[in-house]
C-alpha cells in the first residue's frame, strides 16, 4: 500500500512538473515587432499601429513588396490609423475614427488608401469598395541613410504633420493637417 501511494505521488509530481514546465516556455518575439507612433495637436490625437518588417539583406520594393499591388503598409496585421477628431489627410477631410492604411507602392509614386475596414491580417481581404480615400504621393529617398526596419514617424510643425514611411532608402511623406478646435 505504501509503495502504491508513493508511486501515485511520484506520478502526480511528474505530471504536474511537466505541465508547469511546458507552460513556462518563453514566447518568442515576432520577427516583425509591433510599433505605435502618435502625434498631438491641442485636443486632437493621431495614432498609428503597425508592424515593422526588416530588410535582412533582401531587396525591398519591387521584390519583397511588389510594385503596383496593395500592401498592408508593414507586416502581420494591416496598419491602423486612429484620429480622435477630424483632420485633413492628403488634403481630404477624414472624420474621427479608426481606419486601415493600405498603400500601393510604385517606382515614382505611391497610392495612399484610407479604408473603413479594421482588424485585417495583411491585405488579403482588402475591399476597395470600403475605401474612404485614395490619393497619390511622390516617392522620395532617404539620402545616405538606409533603414533596416520599416519605420513610420511624424515630422510635426504645429498643426501640420507629415507621416513618414521609411524603409531601405525609400521615403514616402503623407501630409496631415490638424483642424483648429472651435472655441
Amino acid at each position: 500500500m505504501v509503495h502504491t501511494t508513493y508511486r501515485i505521488l511520484i506520478l502526480l509530481f511528474l505530471v504536474l512538473t511537466t505541465e508547469f514546465a511546458a507552460a513556462q516556455q518563453a514566447i518568442k518575439p515576432r520577427l516583425s515587432p509591433t510599433a505605435i507612433i502618435t502625434a498631438k495637436y491641442k485636443d486632437t490625437y493621431i495614432k498609428i499601429t503597425y508592424c515593422q518588417p526588416h530588410r535582412r539583406g533582401r531587396e525591398v520594393f519591387g521584390k519583397l513588396v511588389p510594385f503596383n499591388e496593395v500592401w498592408r503598409t508593414g507586416a502581420n496585421e494591416a496598419t491602423e490609423i486612429t484620429l480622435t477628431r477630424e483632420a485633413y489627410i492628403g488634403g481630404n477631410l477624414i472624420p474621427a475614427g479608426t481606419y486601415t492604411l493600405f498603400t500601393i507602392p510604385g517606382q515614382e509614386k505611391w497610392t495612399i488608401i484610407i479604408n473603413k475596414e479594421n482588424g485585417l491580417w495583411g491585405s488579403y481581404n482588402y475591399n476597395a469598395k470600403l475605401d474612404l480615400l485614395r490619393f497619390d504621393v511622390p516617392v522620395g529617398d532617404t539620402g545616405n541613410t538606409a533603414y533596416e526596419a520599416f519605420t513610420m514617424m511624424f515630422d510635426q510643425r504645429n498643426n501640420v504633420a507629415d507621416l513618414l514611411l521609411l524603409w531601405d532608402k525609400t521615403k514616402i511623406s503623407i501630409p496631415i493637417q490638424f483642424i483648429e478646435p472651435k472655441i
